[in-house]
This record gives C-alpha cells, structure tokens and sequence, in this order.
C-alpha cells in the first residue's frame, strides 16, 4: 500500500481551520495515511468507493508512471481535491507505485503549503499533480481530469515519450 512518505515525518503539516467552512485545512507535506487517519476526512473512503480505473490505462501505467515522479498539491478543504485525490491513491496503490517518487503537500485557500512550493511549481489551483522524468516537469493535472485520471496521466506520458524520441 501506498502510505507514509516520510519516516518518522509524523505532523510535519500545519493544521488550521478553515474559516469559510470550518474543515481542516492540513498545510504542508503529508501522505495518504495523514488523510486516511483523520477522522474528519470521512470523504476519502468515500470517494475510493465504486472507482475502478480502466485497465489499459492502468496496465500502461504500470508500465510506465514508476519512471517519473509525482508532486502533488491539494487542499483537505477543497471538494476537487476531496474528490480526486483517494482515485489517484487507489491507482497510484494499485499498480504498486514506488512511495519514494511521490510528494505529496496540503494548501491553504491561499495555495500556500509551508515553504515557497505554491511559487516553484506555480501552483494557482488545487488539485494539481504534476510529472516529473529527470527532474524536468513533463505534464500536470490540474484541478480536474479531462478523460480520466488514468487516461489523462497516461497520455501525457504518450506525449512525453514521443517528444523523447523527436
């Protein structure tokens, strides 16, 4: 199972309340476990429920996605994030994704995590998942799927590999 992604990193986020709706607001690096543990975050179980991802999508993945690595922005307050994030736990889990290439951090409204992450990766909005090959980035996602979240991470793979052999 995908789970912590640092040792012994255990509260390495801020928690706050958010003042609009009085969710937790979890700011800075964190892991599945940190949203699965909470009891409050009862929308993460739920949004695993009835997802299946497509299994060419998936297969190709498998294939492919442990070559790059993952960084990912989400806010514990924001219903898009509320929804993509336990799909993208459930594939990356799946397909047996290795934990070390992933980096997850929480935001505020403000998409601030606890250092300057919001100006290097130029985050404007949550959920963002961006891919990396070689420390370049090579494709994000960001706040919503066109197609699918396997389809759409799948495809910017395909793009990646063909401007690779351009």
């Amino acid at each position: 199972m995908i789970t912590g992604i640092q040792a012994g990193a255990q509260n390495a986020y801020d928690i706050s309340t958010d003042e609009k709706t009085g969710q937790l607001i979890f700011r800075g690096p964190l892991s599945f476990d940190d949203l699965r543990q909470e009891p409050k975050f009862s929308w993460f179980d739920e949004n695993l429920t009835g997802y299946t991802p497509e299994y060419h999508d998936m297969r190709y993945l498998a294939d492919n996605l442990p070559q790059y690595s993952l960084v990912v922005f989400m806010g514990t307050w924001c219903d898009d994030s509320h929804y993509l994030i336990p799909k993208l736990y459930s594939l990356l889990n799946k397909m047996h994704f290795p934990v070390p290439r992933l980096t997850m951090y929480g935001v505020d409204r403000d998409k601030n995590a606890l250092g300057a992450e919001r100006e290097r990766y130029n985050i404007t909005k949550v959920p963002t998942i961006i891919l990396f090959r070689d420390n370049k980035e090579v494709g994000r996602i960001t706040e919503s799927v066109i197609k699918s979240l396997e389809s759409d991470l799948a495809g910017i793979i395909r793009q990646d590999i063909m401007d690779q052999n351009k």
